[in-house]
């Protein structure tokens, strides 16, 4: 299992898997060949099918584009054995005439996956061409970690601790500060979302008119707001962090900035926070997934939650058996969720999903509390049904807009435009 800095990382919007992915694997590409004057990237399944809407064409050609020409084909229909979400890098020899897509102009070809949380992989066919990423974490299931946590009279947070080099708590220093940034600006932004949707932002009036509330409604407004300020952030293309992705990039912020708003923690407190949830997380992508184009949005938002409500069980003094539980139910009441999204945009129903799932977030954190932590289910067994849950779900419901909420006929003008 790999360092926390593969489950957070610091990036543009708006979406993990389908923007800063490729735009990462673009710059690999570049690298190699330095001297090339033309390209050809071809994408196929789900993220030809969501691409445009994710912008993954102008994140690969803001790359490719000040080297030479960038050719795009779009292959909705053909997917991949080993993720939906693949690529193919081509040098073009700008000498020969162009004829078909098939022709003999096309030289080193590179097939890449975009994996989920900005991450990338070459599959069973590894050339070389990505950074090597070492695993450090021995053990990958968290009974085993909760365990260890029990022999030791230690908490998760010391277990990543453990493993990790010291520069850790710097760089969830940066992911922390990243996230109070991209809520305080997303409380303080008003105006439309990009896009044909034609979306009006939300978390400033929510924010406003949270202040209006008693305490005992203002508590659950706020995390409204938090979250969504969060989302709308990534869905405008702003910075955020991946916690797991873009997708689901309010959960958390929402979550822990709530928290240390209300109840003054400290920020080492919310560091070891954002270290167990880290630990939740890199659980999940080890185990299973969390692309949704690979399980669903239980594999992005589901798994937010479970990150956030671990985080919230630790704050608040939970045992490693609470903590658990909450990042169980966080992950169990999530299983099923579908993700498609409307015109292939990270915005209907994936902004107010972030809302959701932060409040929920809470919810498993008091349930859990409660508790004494014993339960039938473990965490690890969820996280075993989601991915088989995932791999049970047709396609159409795996960010291809093929069916459920995707297929709603919103807006005509926006069918059109897409």
């Amino acid at each position: 299992m790999k360092s926390l800095r593969e489950i957070y990382r610091i990036g543009k919007g708006p979406s993990s898997s389908h923007t800063m992915g490729p735009q990462k694997a673009a710059q690999l590409y570049l690298k190699q060949h330095p001297e090339a004057e033309a390209f050809r990237v071809t994408l196929f399944g789900s993220l030809a099918a969501t691409g445009k809407g994710h912008m993954t064409d102008v994140a690969i050609k803001e790359v490719l584009e000040a080297q030479g020409v960038v050719e795009i084909i779009w292959k909705p229909d053909v997917f991949l054995p080993f993720h939906p979400n693949a690529m193919k890098f081509e040098v073009l020899d700008t000498q020969e005439p162009q004829k078909s897509s098939d022709d003999g102009r096309a030289s080193s070809p590179w097939i890449v996956y975009s994996i989920g949380g900005g991450a990338l992989s070459e599959g069973d066919h590894p050339t070389g061409i990505l950074p090597d990423s070492q695993n450090i974490y021995p053990l990958t299931h968290l009974v085993d970690i909760q365990h260890w946590c029990d022999d030791t009279g230690r908490a998760y947070w010391e277990y990543v601790k453990e493993w990790e080099n010291d520069s850790i708590w710097d760089y969830l220093h940066e992911v922390w500060e990243a996230m109070k940034a991209a809520v305080e600006r997303g409380i303080k932004h008003d105006g439309r979302l990009p896009g044909p949707l034609n979306l009006q932002r939300k978390a400033p009036t929510y924010y406003v008119k949270a202040q209006g509330y008693k305490q005992s409604l203002q508590t659950r407004a706020l995390v409204y707001a938090y979250a969504l300020a969060a989302s709308e952030e990534n869905a405008s293309g702003g910075t955020i962090v991946t916690a797991p992705t873009c997708g689901a990039c309010g959960v958390i912020p929402g979550v822990l900035y709530h928290l240390w708003q209300g109840h003054d923690f400290s920020e080492n407190r919310i560091l070891h926070a954002l270290a167990t949830a880290g630990l939740v997380g890199n659980i999940v992508k080890e185990n299973a997934s969390i692309s949704g184009a690979d399980v669903g949005c239980q594999g992005e938002v589901g798994v937010a939650c479970a990150m956030a409500s671990a985080a919230a069980c630790q704050l608040f003094g939970g045992s490693p058996a609470q903590i658990e539980y909450a990042a169980e139910m966080g992950l169990e009441h999530h299983l099923g969720m579908t993700c498609d999204p409307v015109c292939g945009l990270v915005q209907i129903p994936c902004i107010e999903r972030n809302a959701f799932a932060a409040t929920r977030a809470l919810d498993a954190n008091l349930y859990a509390s409660f508790s004494d932590g014993k339960h039938r289910v473990s965490f690890d067994k969820v996280v075993e049904a989601m991915r088989q849950t995932g791999h049970d779900l047709p396609s159409l419901y795996k960010e291809t807009s093929e069916g459920g909420l995707a297929k709603l006929s919103i807006n005509n003008n926006a069918d059109k435009a897409l």
